[in-house]
């Protein structure tokens, strides 16, 4: 079908829009363009103008922050310097990637298995394994803070095992919630793999853990990934059960943060400036980490949403 039809000579040509067409995207589009820049622009706005200020805060003083002045007088970094010594940040940091490095870690190694022999095998209890993971997402962190404590304190009592207040006892808290929705993002992006793989590998004699190993690990770093980064901010963020689970030497950066804002917050100068030089410091080490895993969370995260 043509864009014209001529009927006879001389007679005028009738435009037909294609199906498609640019004129018909033009035509079905929601909103103008203008009105979409205006819209993002608002949106960025709102997203950027606090960063900004945390930004200006940092290197501004004290008295200057604590007295409302956004554009700093003087910009100085002296803050970034102080929070080592008055926050105990370097401490806090070390404990907070080391626990949420491992839980990261280990629940990506573990939920690709887990979730492998739930896509791919059928036995007695699969379903319901499966929805005793998705169910245990819908109970509330605060009301197994206790539970756990009691646990692990007793351990102590009974089992001559110290793990409150180290870093493996926080790891292994960390790791009870993290694993069941590693192992659910790994359940929806192994569903959409193509099964045809698998059955060429056994007919040319692979094992079912060959098969994981050398077909399935490759195909599934994107789903790793955003299970493994989830993983990390759950121990990265948590001040929760880190502040019941640990002590002045194993505390993570949120609790340290939590401990100096709390201290300070009485006094007659709030240490503002430091406090913003803290957020932005324990801030940068998961911005860095989803700009370098930016092409494995686009992937992982739209895995299952076309067939």
């Amino acid at each position: 079908m043509t864009s014209t039809l001529a009927t006879r000579p001389g007679a005028s040509a009738v435009a037909v829009d294609r199906p498609g067409s640019r004129q018909q995207s033009q035509v079905t589009r929601l909103l103008p363009n203008w009105l979409i820049v205006v819209v993002i622009g608002v949106l960025a706005l709102f997203v950027l103008a606090p960063v900004v200020y945390i930004v200006l805060a940092s290197l501004n003083s004290d008295i200057s922050v604590a007295r409302g002045d956004f554009w700093p007088a003087v910009f100085t970094p002296d803050n970034y310097a102080n929070i080592w010594t008055n926050v105990g940040l370097a401490n806090g940091l070390m404990n907070s990637i080391i626990v949420a490095g491992a839980t990261a870690i280990v629940s990506a190694a573990l939920s690709i298995g887990t979730a492998y022999v739930l896509v791919r095998y059928q036995f007695f209890g699969r379903l319901t394994i499966m929805r005793a993971l998705l169910a245990l997402q819908s109970v509330p962190g605060t009301l197994l803070v206790l539970p756990v404590f009691v646990l692990f304190s007793s351990s102590a009592t009974y089992l001559g095992l110290q793990v409150i207040g180290t870093r493996w006892g926080l790891f292994i808290t960390y790791l009870t919630f993290a694993l069941p929705f590693s192992t659910w993002v790994m359940v929806t992006y192994l569903r959409g793999l193509p099964k045809e793989l698998e059955e060429a590998a056994r007919i040319d004699g692979a094992t079912s853990f060959g098969i994981l190993t050398k077909i399935i690990l490759p195909l599934s770093w994107p789903g790793i990934i955003v299970s493994g980064i989830f993983a990390f901010l759950l121990g990265w963020n948590d001040v929760l059960f880190a502040s019941v689970m640990t002590n002045p030497t194993s505390q993570t950066a949120a609790v340290a943060l939590q401990i100096f804002a709390t201290s300070t917050e009485g006094g007659a100068i709030p240490y503002y400036g430091q406090m913003m030089a803290s957020a932005l410091v324990c801030a940068a080490p998961v911005v860095f980490l989803y700009l370098f895993f930016q092409k494995y969370l686009v992937g992982g995260l739209t895995a299952g949403g076309v067939k």
